[in-house]
């Protein structure tokens, strides 16, 4: 198994449209095969600042769901709120 991390910036006063649209989303990542789990983490000192957790079996799983419905329902929910681009990068737990 592998974790997804995603590094998003949102614009400022978007915070909580943000938080919603990863929830309306956490179903549809959740019933995609290979989709174990989902968090997000907010920033304190940064508050616009979130790092999203997700655990996938591998990483062709991941990007085989970006190229699935799924992924455009999630992009719509939350995309509108980016500041920039996400910074994203895979993990394997080693320790």
């Amino acid at each position: 198994m592998i974790t997804e991390f995603a590094e998003i910036e949102v614009k400022p006063g978007h915070e909580a449209d943000f938080i919603a649209g990863v929830e309306a989303s956490r179903a549809v990542f959740l019933a995609y095969q290979g989709c174990h789990a989902l968090e997000l983490h907010r920033g304190i000192e940064s508050p616009a600042h979130f790092v999203l957790n997700i655990k996938w079996d591998d990483v062709a799983t991941h990007q085989a769901f970006r190229e699935s419905p799924g992924f455009q329902v999630w992009r719509g929910n939350v995309s509108g709120f980016f500041a920039g681009a996400p910074k994203v990068w895979h993990s394997e737990t080693v320790a």
